[in-house]
């Protein structure tokens, strides 16, 4: 309850108070400059935003204030560090656009461009419409500064603050890379060019809108990522777990984005030599997207890089940095695999259309530089990636085991075997379609011995795929059983029966799963003789063991059952919360709580939100190549 009251308070506080900020901008603008700011219906639409927004926040803001004053547990919320945090978002992004707003008409209209040059969303704003946006959001981030920079004084306990403040920080230094990555492209974008007697081609606005962004970006960049480096100090800031998924993504987007201009930029080249009728402008500007686009995410995956191997490194134990090196592996190696294979089956399709039509047109050379330019970059690609986590998933020992029972191999192989059963399905329906087609109608067609050899290759191609990660899992399950029943075989488990039927279950359990270890059955009276790995006991019988039981030095084994009067809680917020619906009479099921549905939601969503920023980093290097 108190939760769902905090997220309201502060919730309606949090947009209140945007609406009376924007409200005071707007009234101050309609002040200083009526024609531009909309006269009387600006000035009618400012009033209104405050007066409405003034008291509902003083309301909700006040309330939050006096309970934080009153409850440890209201000061040290989640939600309160998550209102004033994004507070300081909300008002301080704004200060930095108004002053890049500014700063790109200055520099636009000191290189003799007018205003019409700089950014679309900066042309019609005024200097007052910039200071003012600035000196209000100002003021309200310095308020909230300071009752932030107040609370930590006083909070005991401070987890959830720095939790927090650590996204705070990521997405400062995310926004100012952001800023310096797009401001660099664009001035290597003009860079590289020739500048030709169309209008409309790229003018000087280019670099001067890049040279703002610069000039703005990269101090926010350094400075957030300074903080970000200065606070390593702290063990929770080294093992956070946001740190290592920036440093992926930023790292895994880098190269990603760097393998999709290379590729571009060998297609162009390609069709180059083989002959396009290109003017040396064209060919330039044809370069100049995807070099611009590479060069600076290309210093974006070697820094971030480096640091992720730093982080990675930093981790003590062997078996988790070579785990933590997988994932960055394997995505990488699927990428190359798809890259690799269109590269093929592009490659023998040209020779196709080539043996079958006995010519060579200008369509079939693009085909070709597309094949040529897939190969270099993915061929390379997948075996620098892959042929690292074959050799260590054929390692014999520990490491081997671990890297054949990987999560991520299994996927990176399961993804590969669906690709190809799918994608050899569909060919083989395209295939069996056509011949029955030409069977029941007689027309072969012209295309026909074009479009079955194309068919049959692409259906070879999946098959190659196929038949080589199958024999790999194959492998992989060949020696990972080898290896797991060799330890299974030496372990010794003792099961304690207390008659209600735990020896039978976990012996089903045991035989389900394939397991080759020893098991030994006793009663809580007997104590067997023999050197036993672990125990497996009901709770009835934990909570009253014998002696031996609880000086036994192995694992103990605890499984939960319906024994009277014993309530089993994950932890002490469920304690709480059973005692809590004892007290008020209700009943509490006695049964072995579950992982909860929604946390498990929870980690598919994060997944999916991850590769989803993947995707669209990779999309943002595609964008700015055909846009720029």
């Amino acid at each position: 309850m108190k939760s769902i009251r905090r997220l309201y308070f502060y919730l309606v506080a949090f947009i209140s108070v945007e609406v009376v900020v924007w409200g005071l901008i707007g009234l101050l603008r309609s002040i200083v400059d009526r024609t531009i700011s909309g006269g009387a219906d600006a000035l009618a639409q400012a009033l209104a935003l405050i007066l409405v927004g003034v008291p509902i926040f003083l309301v909700h803001w006040l309330w939050a204030q006096r309970t934080s004053a009153r409850e440890e547990e209201e000061k040290e919320a989640t939600l309160r560090a998550v209102f004033l945090y994004a507070i300081l978002l909300a008002t301080l992004i704004p200060v930095v656009q108004n002053l890049l707003s500014f700063l790109d008409r200055a520099l636009v209209q000191s290189a003799g461009l007018g205003v019409a040059r700089a950014f679309s969303a900066f042309r019609n704003q005024t200097l007052a419409d910039n200071l003012i946006a600035i000196l209000m959001n100002g003021i309200v981030a310095a308020y909230f500064w300071n009752v932030l920079r107040a609370e930590w004084g006083t909070l005991k306990d401070q987890e959830n603050f720095s939790e927090v403040r650590r996204l705070y920080r990521y997405i400062w230094m995310l926004y100012g890379l952001l800023m310096t990555v797009f401001g660099t492209q664009q001035i290597l974008r003009f860079l590289i060019y020739i500048p030709g007697d169309v209008l409309g081609e790229l003018g000087r606005e280019v670099v001067v809108n890049g040279t703002a962004l610069l000039v703005v970006g990269t101090p926010v960049w350094v400075y957030s990522w300074r903080v970000i480096q200065d606070s390593l100090a702290d063990p929770a800031e080294m093992g956070s777990n946001l740190r290592l998924g920036i440093l992926y993504l930023l790292a895994l987007g880098g190269v990603i984005t760097v393998v999709t201009a290379s590729s571009m930029t060998v297609n162009i080249l390609v069709t180059r030599l083989l002959g396009a009728d290109w003017t040396l402008q064209y060919f330039v500007h044809q370069l100049g997207g995807p070099i611009s686009v590479g060069v600076p995410l290309g210093l974006i995956w070697a820094y971030y890089g480096h640091w992720l191997n730093r982080h990675i490194e930093a981790i003590g134990d062997k078996v988790r940095q070579t785990g933590m090196k997988r994932l960055y592996n394997y995505i990488l190696a699927f990428i190359g695999l798809v890259v690799s294979f269109v590269g093929v089956a592009t490659l023998l399709s040209f020779i196709i259309d080539v043996a079958t039509s006995r010519s060579f047109l200008m369509g079939d050379s693009n085909s070709l530089a597309s094949a040529i330019s897939s190969l270099i970059v993915g061929l390379p690609l997948w075996l620098m990636t892959w042929r690292p986590m074959q050799a260590e998933a054929l390692v014999v020992g520990e490491v081997g085991d671990h890297a054949r029972r990987s999560v991520l191999r299994k996927t990176y192989l399961y993804l590969a075997l669906f690709a190809s059963v799918i994608g050899g399905m569909a060919t083989a329906v395209g295939l069996v379609y056509q011949l029955i087609r030409v069977a029941l109608t007689g027309d072969a067609g012209s295309n026909f011995v074009n479009d079955l050899l194309n068919t049959i290759q692409l259906l070879f191609l999946f098959g190659v795929v196929l038949i080589y990660h199958l024999n790999v899992l194959r492998a992989d399950g060949a020696s990972m059983a080898d290896s797991l029943a060799e330890k299974q075989s030496v372990f010794s488990v003792l099961i304690v029966d207390s008659g209600d039927g735990i020896v039978d279950s976990v012996k089903a359990a045991l035989l389900k799963s394939g397991s080759k270890m020893q098991v030994t059955v006793t009663t809580p009276a007997e104590k067997p003789e023999g050197d036993f790995g672990a125990l497996i006991v009901g709770g009835d019988v934990a909570v009253d063991a014998p002696a031996w039981i609880r000086s036994f030095g192995g694992n103990r084994i605890i499984v939960q059952n319906e024994a009277q009067n014993l309530l089993w809680a994950e932890d002490a917020a469920q304690a709480a919360e059973s005692v809590q619906r004892l007290a008020e009479g209700q009943e509490i099921q006695k049964k072995k709580p579950t992982r909860s549905a929604w946390t498990v939601v929870a980690y598919i969503f994060a997944a999916l939100f991850a590769l989803q920023l993947l995707l669209m980093l990779l999309a943002f290097g595609i964008s700015l190549v055909a846009g720029f």
